[in-house]
């Protein structure tokens, strides 16, 4: 887990829900009274993020512990199951058990979803990327989801490659001189092209590109493309696939297809916290 990214995010989470205290908790549960919380799934899915739960509870108690009993990347198919156990004072386990479970949930509901797409692929040589759609702020934590989902991170920020989209083509003086200005000014850098039509893929691959996005195609036309490049570029899908059109998508022999809905519209797995006294 990216601890760097995981501090600043715990602070800036735990000051917006309790920068102010947590007078329930404060009026309601003795000071010194510990308890063992049960981290549940109640559906089934792929488990992320409980190195993030516990250090959110360690932030507020750093003596807490947990027992790990289903480890981050696995998929849990009967629910509902006690996937970890987390021991720690009462009071940070209920203040900090909100912010600990909207990052569970998220990281949680992004790899399902991942799995998902990664078996709805499987045998086709196919990859599923993820994109830079993702929550500010959460993107290290969004990507190493993707990764326990089974997905392939795809360019981290704007600095890793090059990725000449459609603006940067109506202003560059279309495809072909984007991609030799990208080669002449970043030689270093991997250098894609998204391309809409397949004169466009023909432009790519003649002005040196590594790779092109093939944009909102539907797999007839992705399947031209694949003859076009002829192995020697890589291709990659993207545009309005679901898990309804993903395996059609694959079977046109593109070598990635890259989902932002992984990230974006991630439904969030139902999880819960179900605390219990410690036993003596």
């Amino acid at each position: 887990m990216p601890t760097a990214a995981l501090d600043g995010v715990i602070d800036r989470a735990l000051a917006e829900d309790a920068g102010r205290g947590d007078p329930t908790t404060a009026a309601t549960i003795p000071d010194g009274l510990e308890t063992v919380a049960d981290v549940v799934l109640r559906e089934p899915g792929i488990v992320c993020g409980l190195d993030v739960a516990l250090a959110v509870v360690r932030r507020l108690d750093p003596d807490a512990k947990m027992e790990v009993l289903v480890r981050d990347g696995r998929r849990v198919a009967d629910a509902p199951a006690t996937v970890a156990r987390i021991r720690a004072s009462a009071r940070a386990t209920l203040t900090a058990e909100r912010t600990a479970l909207n990052l569970l949930q998220r990281l949680s509901g992004i790899a399902t979803m991942t799995g998902r797409y990664v078996a709805a692929v499987d045998g086709t040589g196919a990859e599923i990327l993820d994109t830079r759609k993702t929550a500010p702020g959460l993107r290290e934590l969004d990507k190493h989801a993707v990764a326990c989902g089974g997905g392939t991170n795809h360019r981290p920020d704007l600095g890793a490659a090059i990725l000449i989209k459609d603006n940067h083509v109506a202003l560059g003086g279309g495809v072909a001189a984007a991609v030799r200005a990208a080669r002449a000014a970043r030689p270093d850098l991997h250098v894609q092209a998204e391309a809409d039509t397949l004169d466009q893929v023909r432009e790519a691959v003649a002005a040196g590109a590594d790779s092109v996005l093939l944009d909102n195609m539907p797999p007839e036309q992705l399947r031209e493309a694949v003859a076009v490049a002829a192995g020697r570029v890589r291709l990659e899908a993207s545009g309005g696939i679901t898990l309804d059109t993903v395996r059609a998508v694959a079977e046109t022999g593109v070598d990635a297809i890259s989902i932002g809905a992984l990230t974006h519209s991630v439904r969030a797995l139902d999880i819960s916290l179900e605390v219990h006294p410690c036993p003596r």
